[in-house]
C-alpha cells in the first residue's frame, strides 16, 4: 500500500520484493491503495510502477490493484493493474476468494456486491483488501469508523478471514474481535 511515489524508498522495496522472491517463490502481489501518486500518465506508469518492478514483472508476478484516495480513477483501466476496468472486483487463487473494494467511493451497489459474493464463496478463504484501515493505531489517520460501521458487519457474517488495508504509512496487525485478521501495510513506498 502506498507504494506509488516513484522515489527511492519505493525502488528499495521493489528491490527487496524481488530478491525476497528468490527465495519465496510468490507469484501475486496486493496492492493497497495510492498505487500512483500524481496524475495517471504513461510516464508516470513506467517512473511509478514499472521501473520499480521490473524485476518482479518480467518473472510474470502478477499485481492485483485497490484504488486509494490518491488514485486517479482511470488507473483500474491500466492492464498491468488486472482491474479490468472496476473499481471493485473478485479473483480467486487455489483456495482463496479475494475480495477488492474501493472505500474512497464506497457506495450501496458495493455493499450489496460484497454481500452476494460473500454469500456465494465456496472457497476455504476470505481474503477482502482495500485502501483504508478498519482498525489502525497510527497517528496519521487511524481507523476509518464510518467504512468500518458500513463494512464490518457483512465480513463477520460472512467469515471474513483476513483484511489488507494501506493508507497510514505503517505496518500493523491486529485481530480487534470476532476471529479477523486485520493488517495495515501502507509503507511500501513511503513512511
Amino acid at each position: 500500500g502506498d507504494s506509488g511515489t516513484g522515489r527511492t524508498p519505493q525502488y528499495e522495496v521493489g528491490d527487496r520484493m524481488a530478491r525476497a522472491r528468490e527465495t519465496f517463490r510468490f507469484d501475486l502481489v496486493l496492492m493497497l491503495g495510492d498505487n500512483i501518486y500524481g496524475r495517471y500518465s504513461p510516464s508516470n506508469m513506467v517512473r511509478k510502477f514499472e521501473r520499480p518492478y521490473q524485476g518482479l514483472l518480467s518473472a510474470g508476478v502478477e499485481f492485483r490493484a485497490a484504488l486509494g484516495n490518491h488514485d486517479a480513477p482511470d488507473s483500474r483501466f491500466y492492464a498491468p493493474f488486472n482491474m479490468n476496468g472496476e473499481r471493485y472486483y473478485t479473483f480467486v487463487r487455489r483456495n482463496v476468494r479475494f475480495l477488492v473494494l474501493d472505500t474512497s467511493s464506497l457506495d450501496r451497489p458495493q455493499l450489496v456486491w460484497l454481500e452476494s459474493m460473500l454469500g456465494d464463496a465456496k472457497q476455504d478463504w476470505l481474503v477482502v483488501y482495500f485502501h483504508h484501515p478498519l482498525y489502525s493505531n497510527a497517528a496519521r489517520h487511524g481507523s476509518a469508523v464510518r467504512i468500518r460501521d458500513l463494512l464490518e458487519p457483512i465480513l463477520v457474517r460472512h467469515g471474513v478471514d483476513v483484511v489488507f488495508s494501506g493508507h497510514d504509512h505503517v505496518y500493523e496487525r491486529i485481530a480487534p474481535q470476532k476471529g479477523i485478521h486485520y493488517f495495515v501495510v501502507g509503507s511500501s513506498g513511503q513512511l
